[in-house]
C-alpha cells in the first residue's frame, strides 16, 4: 500500500522514539495524560467541582479533543490500522477518550477517564524500560505455574466462608444482626481477611468463640498464597540460571545477566 509523505512523518513522530520530534511529542504526551488524570481526580472532590465546574469541564473536553485527534492520526499514519486498534495500546487509548463521550448520556461516566493513567505506561517505550520486561515475564510465568494451587486454595477459602458464615447464622440469628446467610458469609470474608469492618459482630459467647477461631484461622491462610507464589518465583530463577551454561566449562547456575562465569571466569 502507497503511504503519502504525510503519513510517514506522522509515524515518525508518534510511532517513533529516536528523533527529537518524537520525543517531544511523547513528552507532550505524558504530561497532557497526568494533567487530564489530575483534573479528573480533582473533579471528584465537591469543593472543587463546586466552585470550578465549567473550567474542569472545558479543560476535560480539551484533552479529550486533544487525545480523540491523537487516536485517529494514529489510525491514519499505522502501517496496520486494525492491528493497532487491536492492540494493548491501540484499546488503552480508545478507551481514554470514551468516557466523555459516554458522559453527555450517562451521568459520571466521566470519572472512568481514569483510564488514561495507562497511557503513562508507554514510559516503559520510551524511557527504554523494556529490558525489564525479563523480570515482568518471569513474575508472569510464577502466576500462571502457581495459579491452579491458588484456585485451589481460594476455592477452599470460600468453602470455609460459606461453613462459617451458616454457622454464625444459626448461633447468633437475626437478633444480633446476621439476618441471612448471604450476609453472615460476607462478615465471615471480611473477618477471615482480617479486615474487620466492625459492621457485624457476635453477641453470644459461642459466637466469639467461632469468631476467635475463624480470626486465627485467617491470619494462618493469609501466608499460604505468598509462600506458594515465592516457590515458584523461586522455581523459576532457579530455571532460568540453570538455562544459562558457560561455553568453556560447561557448568550453569550463573545469574541471567551474567557476562562472566563465576566458575571460570570466561564469558558466557
Amino acid at each position: 500500500m502507497n503511504r503519502s509523505p504525510l503519513q510517514n512523518k506522522l509515524h515518525e513522530v508518534i510511532f517513533g522514539t529516536e528523533t527529537p520530534a518524537g520525543k517531544t511529542f511523547d513528552l507532550f504526551l505524558i504530561i497532557a495524560i497526568c494533567l487530564s488524570v489530575i483534573t479528573v481526580i480533582a473533579d471528584s472532590a465537591g469543593f472543587f467541582s463546586d466552585q470550578y465546574y465549567v473550567y474542569a469541564r472545558a479543560v476535560e473536553w480539551i484533552f479529550t479533543i486533544i487525545f480523540t485527534g491523537e487516536y485517529i492520526a494514529r489510525l491514519y499514519c499505522s502501517p496496520h490500522p486494525s492491528k493497532y486498534a487491536k492492540s494493548f495500546y491501540g484499546v488503552v487509548d480508545l478507551l481514554s477518550i470514551l468516557p466523555s463521550y459516554l458522559a453527555l448520556i450517562f451521568t459520571g461516566a466521566q470519572y472512568f477517564l481514569i483510564i488514561r493513567l495507562l497511557r503513562v505506561l508507554r514510559l516503559f517505550r520510551i524511557l527504554k524500560l523494556i529490558r525489564y520486561s525479563s523480570d515482568a515475564n518471569l513474575l508472569v510465568r510464577s502466576l500462571m505455574q502457581s495459579g491452579r494451587k491458588i484456585q485451589i486454595f481460594l476455592f477452599t477459602v470460600i468453602i470455609l466462608a460459606i461453613i462459617s458464615g451458616s454457622f454464625m447464622f444459626a448461633i447468633e440469628g437475626p437478633e444480633n444482626g446476621f439476618n441471612s446467610i448471604p450476609e453472615s458469609i460476607y462478615w465471615s470474608i471480611v473477618t477471615i481477611t482480617t479486615v474487620g469492618y466492625g459492621d457485624l459482630t457476635p453477641h453470644t459467647v459461642f459466637g466469639k468463640l467461632v469468631a476467635s477461631m475463624i480470626m486465627i484461622t485467617g491470619y494462618s491462610i493469609i501466608a499460604v498464597p505468598t509462600g506458594i507464589l515465592t516457590a515458584e518465583i523461586a522455581n523459576e530463577l532457579r530455571l532460568d540460571r540453570s538455562n544459562k551454561k558457560c561455553d568453556n566449562c560447561g557448568r550453569a547456575g550463573h545469574e541471567t545477566d551474567a557476562v562472566h562465569c563465576k566458575f571460570c571466569g570466561e564469558i558466557v
